[in-house]
C-alpha cells in the first residue's frame, strides 16, 4: 500500500498498520457505508459470546489507542495493551464470563479503514478519505455489532474519544447498550478542545510526520497535569542543556510517530472536534435524556483537557445516572489509562449492578 502523504509527499517513518504487516491478534469484518463502499473494521476478542448473546462488552479506545487492549507488544502490535489491567483471569473483564469486543476506530491506523486504505479507484484514499464524525464511527461500529451477532450491549466502555462513542453509542442505539461507562469524555467538544486541536492540525499540514511529533507535544502537555510535570521535572537540566521536561516531550513524540499515521491523526482529531451528541436532537439536556442504559459516569480531579465539570453535565442528564463519579490521581487526563486500579472497580460496580 501506497505511504503518500495527504501533502504528496512521503514520510519514510510514519507509523500505522499496513497490509503485508503482522496481523496479531486482528480479525476483521468487511462491509460498507455510504461514501465507504470497501469498509474494513479490525476487531479483537477475548472470551466467547454465551448462548443467549448477553454477555457482550464493548471497549473503545482514545485517540491514539487501537484494538489491542490487552496482550503483551508482539508481532502486528507494537505496544501491550492499554487496558491490559482490566481484561484476563479474575480481572473486571474476566474472558471466562464476558465476550469482550474492541475495535479500531474508523479512520484509525491500525487495521480499520482510514486515509490509508485504498479507495475504489485502487489507490490510496489519501486526502480524499471522507469527513467523518463520531456518529459515522458509531454507524460502523453498529455493522460490526450486526455482523457478530449482538443485539445489544451488555455493556459500552469507553474514555477520553472512547467515552465520546460509548456516549454516541448509548443516545443513538439506546436499546443496544444496556449499561454505559463514559469516563474522562464530554457530551461535546468545545471552543477550547477545538483550538487546541487547531494547533496541532495546523503542524500535521505543514510537516505530515514532523508535525505529528509537535502534535503529541502539544496534545501530551494536556494529558497529563502541571502538578506531575512539576513534580517530575521541575526545572532540571540535562547535560547537553535542554531542560529535562523537553526530553520527556520528546520520547513521546517519537514514540507516536514510529507507530501511527499523520494522515489518521488528522481525521481522527476532526471527528473529535465534531463530537457534539446535542447536535439536531434539540440540544445536549435533550439528546443525552434519551439514554437507557444502567450508567456510571466519572471523571478524573486533576484532568484538564476534559474537566469534572464536563462529566458532572452528562451524569446531571442522563436518567439515573446518579452522582459522578471522581478517579483521584496526579497524573490528569491520561490518569484514565495509569489508574487502572479505580477503573476496574467502576467497571466491576456497572458490571455487578445489572
Amino acid at each position: 500500500m501506497s505511504r503518500e502523504s495527504t501533502s504528496g509527499k512521503t514520510p519514510p517513518t510514519a507509523g500505522g498498520w499496513r497490509e503485508g504487516d503482522p496481523n496479531g491478534r486482528r480479525q476483521w469484518f468487511r462491509g460498507s457505508l455510504p461514501g465507504l463502499p470497501g469498509l474494513s473494521i479490525a476487531y479483537e476478542t477475548w472470551g466467547e459470546l454465551n448462548a443467549d448473546r448477553s454477555n457482550a462488552v464493548l471497549v473503545l479506545h482514545a485517540l491514539t489507542g487501537d484494538s489491542h487492549v490487552a496482550g503483551p507488544a508482539e508481532p502486528g502490535h507494537p505496544t501491550p495493551g492499554w487496558w491490559d489491567g482490566l481484561v484476563g483471569p479474575g480481572r473486571a473483564l474476566d474472558p471466562e464470563r464476558w465476550f469482550v469486543v474492541a475495535p479500531n476506530v474508523l479512520g484509525g491506523c491500525q487495521g480499520t479503514t482510514g486515509p490509508w486504505a485504498t479507495a475504489p479507484d485502487g489507490e490510496p484514499w489519501g486526502a480524499r478519505f471522507p469527513k467523518i464524525t463520531v456518529r459515522v464511527q458509531v454507524a460502523a461500529e453498529v455493522l460490526l455489532a450486526d455482523a457478530l451477532g449482538i443485539d445489544a450491549w451488555a455493556a459500552v466502555l469507553g474514555g477520553s474519544m472512547g467515552g465520546m462513542r460509548a456516549l454516541e453509542w448509548a443516545v443513538s442505539e439506546p436499546d443496544r447498550v444496556r449499561a454505559l461507562l463514559v469516563l474522562a469524555a464530554p457530551a461535546a467538544s468545545t471552543a477550547e478542545h477545538i483550538a487546541l486541536a487547531s494547533a496541532q492540525l495546523h503542524a500535521i499540514r505543514l510537516d505530515p510526520v514532523g508535525g505529528l511529533g509537535v502534535a503529541r507535544r502539544i496534545a501530551h502537555l494536556s494529558y497529563r497535569s502541571e502538578a506531575e510535570l512539576a513534580a517530575r521535572f521541575g526545572r532540571e537540566v540535562r547535560e547537553d542543556g535542554r531542560f529535562q521536561v523537553e526530553s520527556y516531550l520528546d520520547h513521546h513524540a517519537a514514540k507516536l510517530v514510529a507507530r501511527f499515521d499523520p494522515a489518521s491523526y488528522v481525521t481522527l482529531t476532526e471527528a473529535m472536534n465534531s463530537h457534539d451528541v446535542g447536535r439536531g436532537r434539540g440540544g445536549v439536556r435533550a439528546a443525552l435524556r434519551r439514554v437507557t442504559a444502567r450508567t456510571l459516569v466519572a471523571g478524573i480531579d486533576s484532568d484538564r483537557l476534559y474537566p469534572l465539570r464536563q462529566q458532572a453535565e452528562i451524569a446531571d442528564a442522563v436518567p439515573g445516572a446518579g452522582d459522578l463519579r471522581v478517579v483521584t490521581s496526579p497524573y490528569g487526563h491520561d490518569a484514565f489509562l495509569i489508574e487502572v486500579d479505580q477503573v476496574s472497580k467502576l467497571v466491576s460496580e456497572l458490571l455487578e449492578t445489572g
